[in-house]
C-alpha cells in the first residue's frame, strides 16, 4: 500500500487540490467588452446565464481538464454534448448556491480550517514545526490566479453549498432485504431461444421497378443531397509563429543560469528502506498504540543488529510493495513521500536508522541506504538548453500578448483578414470544399467542430464576416471567413440512382423481414410446437452471450408468469427477431464479501437517486430552465450505448 501511494502521491495531491477549488471559478482569455452581452441560455431563480458566460465557463473547464489529463483528446472536449454538460453544471451550481442562500447555510472558521488542513497540497507547505509557509502558499494560489483571501472565501462558500445536497446524500437508508430483492431481480437469468429474420436475407427476393425507385427518391430527396460547402481563407496564430522573432542575449542566459542552476541540475534524491507497521490514522487509539509498541520493539532489535534490517523488514513489514525487497523503496525526491517520512529521510546520514516515525499509514522505521547528489553542470554545458527554455518562456508571454491583439483585430475589422495578417506578419491560408462537419482525415482547424460551426453560422455565410478568434488547440488560435458559399442541393436522380436503389432495398428488406417475423410470432404463440428456433442459451445483464442490448432487454423484461412465452423484437434496419423465454434461472449466490459490497453499492445508488430527486425538486422550486436545445446523441455515442 505505502509503495503504491509513494509512486502516485503527486497525482493524488493534484487531484484532491482540484476537487476543493469550487467549480464556479470561471477564467477566460477571449472575453471582449463589446461581446459581453449575449443571448440568455439559462435562468435560475430569476438570474440569467448568458452565452458569453457559458463560453468562458466551458473554456475554463477545457483548460482544467487539459491540465489534469494532458493526453486527453482535445476533440472530446469541444463537442456539442460536452458544451451542454458544462451548461448543466453551471445551472446545478446556481441552483445549489441559491438554495444555500435561502436556507441560510454557512461554514464556520473551524470547518474551513479542517477542510484546508485535510488538503495534501496545502499540508505539503507546512514547515517542520507545523506552521504554514505563507509565501509558498501565496505562490501556489497565485499560479491559479487567486489570492489567499479569495481562495478561502471560495472554499467557505463551496462548503456551505455542499450542505444543500449532503443531508440527503448522507442519509440514504436501504434494508438488506430490499437490496437483496432488487439485486436478485436485476441479476436474474433467462433461458431463451432465438429466431432471426435478417433484412439482408430478404433483399435478394426484391426487384424494384423504375417507378419504385423514382417514387422513393422523391419521398426522400433530402437523403440524396450534395452538402453545403465553402471556399475559405483563414489565419493561424501559434507559438512557433510568435517565437520566430525572439532572440535571447548572453546576459539574460547567464542570469537565468545563476538563478536556476540548482533546479536545472536536478534535485537531490535519497534511497531508503523502511519497515511499516500499519495503523491508519482513522484506527482506534488502542490499535495505534499496539502498532507503535510493535515498531519500537523491532527498533530495539535493530539497534542491536543494524545489519539485519532487510531480514527484519521481509518478516515484519506490512507494506506489501517493499517488504519482499527487504523494505527497499528505491530512489525518491522531495514531494514523493508523506511529509513525516520525507522530513526524517532527508535529515539522516547514509547508513542511519531512524527512530519510529508516525504517519497517516502507521509507524515506520527508516534506514537511509544511499544519497544521490546531482552534479552541478556548467553554463557552457547547459547553454543550449537554457536558450531553448528562455525562448519558450518569452514566446509564451508574447503569445498571450499577441493573442489579445489577434482576437481584437479579427473582430474590429471583420470584413477582411488582411489587416490582422499584415499587422502580426501572419500568412493567409486558403481551403476549398470545406464542409460543416470535419471531413475524413482532416487535421488542424479543418477538424475542429467549433471552428467549422463558426464558419457556417448565418452571420458568416450571409455577411462573409471573420469568425471570432477560436482556440483549436493549446497555444493555437484561428479565425476564418467564407469567400464563396455553395448551399446544399439535391442531386439529380441519374447521379444517385445506385444509392437510391440500395436504400430502397435496405428499407423494404427490413419491412419484409418484419412482416414475416410478426406473422411467425402469431403462429408460434398459437402453436409453440411449430416454432423453429436456435439452441437454448442462458442470458443475463452480466452475460449477454454477444447479443445486442435490445434482445437481452426484451428477454429480461418479458412477463414470466406463464412460460414459455414469445416476444417479438423490431431490430430496425437489421430486421426482426423472436425471443422464446423457456424458464427463469436464479442468479448464483454471491460470496458474503461480494454480497456486502453489492448491498453497499445498491445503497449508494439509492442515495444518489434520492439526491437527484431532491435536486430536481429544487430546480422546479427555483424555476431553473435551460433555454437551448439539448444536442442529440451522436451516432458514435449511440452505437456505444447500444453495445453495452
Amino acid at each position: 500500500m505505502f509503495d503504491f501511494i509513494r509512486k502516485h502521491t503527486k497525482w493524488t495531491m493534484a487531484l484532491l487540490f482540484l476537487l476543493i477549488v469550487p467549480s464556479f471559478i470561471l477564467v477566460g482569455m477571449n472575453s471582449n467588452p463589446s461581446t459581453e452581452k449575449g443571448r440568455v441560455v439559462a435562468k435560475v431563480d430569476g438570474t440569467e446565464i448568458t452565452q458569453p458566460e457559458w463560453d468562458r465557463a466551458h473554456l475554463s473547464e477545457v483548460d482544467r481538464l487539459r491540465a489534469s489529463m494532458p493526453t486527453l483528446d482535445a476533440k472530446l472536449l469541444d463537442t456539442p454534448e460536452a458544451r451542454y454538460a458544462t451548461l448543466e453544471r453551471m445551472v446545478r451550481d446556481r441552483v445549489v448556491a441559491a438554495a444555500a442562500e435561502k436556507l441560510k447555510l454557512s461554514t464556520s472558521d473551524q470547518h474551513l480550517a479542517r477542510e484546508l488542513q485535510s488538503s495534501p497540497e496545502i499540508a505539503a507547505l507546512r514547515r517542520t514545526d507545523g506552521s504554514l509557509d505563507l509565501e509558498r502558499y501565496r505562490q501556489l494560489l497565485g499560479a491559479q490566479g487567486l489570492s489567499p483571501e479569495t481562495f478561502e472565501a471560495n472554499v467557505r462558500s463551496d462548503l456551505s453549498r455542499r450542505q444543500v445536497l449532503a443531508g440527503v446524500a448522507n442519509s440514504g437508508l436501504t434494508s438488506g432485504v430490499a437490496a437483496d430483492l432488487a439485486l436478485n431481480a436485476f441479476f436474474e437469468k433467462r433461458e431463451i431461444q432465438l429466431a432471426r429474420f435478417n433484412a439482408a436475407d430478404y433483399v435478394a427476393k426484391l426487384n424494384p421497378s423504375e417507378s419504385d425507385i423514382e417514387k422513393f427518391y422523391k419521398a426522400n430527396e433530402k437523403l440524396f443531397q450534395a452538402p453545403e460547402q465553402a471556399s475559405i481563407e483563414y489565419v493561424l496564430l501559434d507559438l512557433d509563429t510568435v517565437s520566430k522573432g525572439i532572440a535571447v542575449n548572453e546576459a539574460d542566459l547567464k542570469t537565468y543560469y545563476e538563478q536556476n542552476v540548482k533546479q536545472l541540475s536536478g534535485a537531490e534524491e535519497r534511497r531508503a528502506s523502511h519497515i511499516l507497521i500499519t495503523a491508519p490514522v482513522s484506527a482506534p487509539a488502542a490499535q495505534r498504540e499496539e502498532a507503535k509498541a510493535k515498531a519500537e520493539a523491532l527498533l530495539a532489535t535493530l539497534r542491536k543488529a543494524p545489519d539485519t534490517f532487510a531480514d527484519v523488514a521481509r518478516k515484519n513489514s506490512q507494506d506489501p510493495g517493499s517488504a519482499p525487497r527487504g523494505g527497499d523503496l528505491e530512489f525518491f525526491g522531495k514531494g514523493a513521500m508523506v511529509k513525516p517520512f520525507e522530513d526524517t529521510a532527508f535529515s539522516m546520514h547514509k547508513g542511519d536508522i531512524s527512530d519510529v516515525v508516525a504517519s497517516d499509514f502507521g509507524y515506520h522505521i527508516i534506514k537511509l541506504t544511499d544519497i544521490k547528489v546531482p552534479k552541478q553542470r556548467s553554463f557552457e554545458e547547459m547553454k543550449e538548453t537554457l536558450e531553448a527554455d528562455l525562448k519558450k518562456q518569452q514566446a509564451q508571454k508574447k503569445f498571450s500578448e499577441t493573442a489579445e491583439a489577434f482576437s481584437n483585430g479579427v473582430y474590429e475589422q471583420s470584413d477582411s483578414l488582411k489587416p490582422v495578417a499584415d499587422r502580426l506578419k501572419l500568412e493567409i491560408k486558403t481551403a476549398a470544399n470545406v464542409l460543416r462537419q470535419p471531413a475524413s482525415g482532416a487535421t488542424g482547424p479543418m477538424a475542429n467542430v467549433k471552428f467549422l460551426n463558426a464558419l457556417f453560422s448565418p452571420d458568416s455565410i450571409e455577411k462573409k464576416r471573420n469568425t471570432e478568434a477560436i482556440e483549436v488547440d493549446s497555444n493555437l488560435l484561428v479565425s476564418g471567413r467564407i469567400v464563396q458559399y455553395t448551399p446544399a442541393r439535391s442531386l439529380p436522380l441519374a447521379e444517385v440512382k445506385s444509392s437510391v436503389r440500395q436504400r430502397w432495398l435496405a428499407q423494404h428488406g427490413a419491412e419484409e423481414a418484419g412482416k414475416d417475423g410478426i406473422g411467425k410470432l402469431a403462429v408460434w404463440k398459437a402453436a409453440p410446437a411449430l416454432a423453429v428456433l436456435a439452441s437454448p442459451i442462458v442470458v443475463s445483464r452480466q452475460q449477454s452471450q454477444q447479443l445486442s442490448a435490445i434482445l437481452v432487454n426484451a428477454a429480461l423484461r418479458a412477463d414470466t408468469n406463464v412460460l414459455p412465452s414469445f416476444e417479438g423484437v423490431d431490430l430496425g434496419a437489421q430486421g426482426y427477431a423472436i425471443v422464446k423465454i423457456n424458464k427463469v434461472v436464479s442468479r448464483d449466490r454471491p460470496a458474503e464479501v461480494a454480497a456486502v459490497q453489492e448491498r453497499n453499492q445498491y445503497g449508494q445508488q439509492w442515495a444518489s437517486a434520492e439526491t437527484l430527486a431532491y435536486y430536481n425538486g429544487l430546480k422546479d422550486r427555483l424555476k431553473a430552465e435551460i433555454l437551448v436545445t439539448k444536442p442529440a446523441v451522436s451516432q458514435q455515442n449511440a452505437q456505444a450505448a447500444s453495445s453495452r
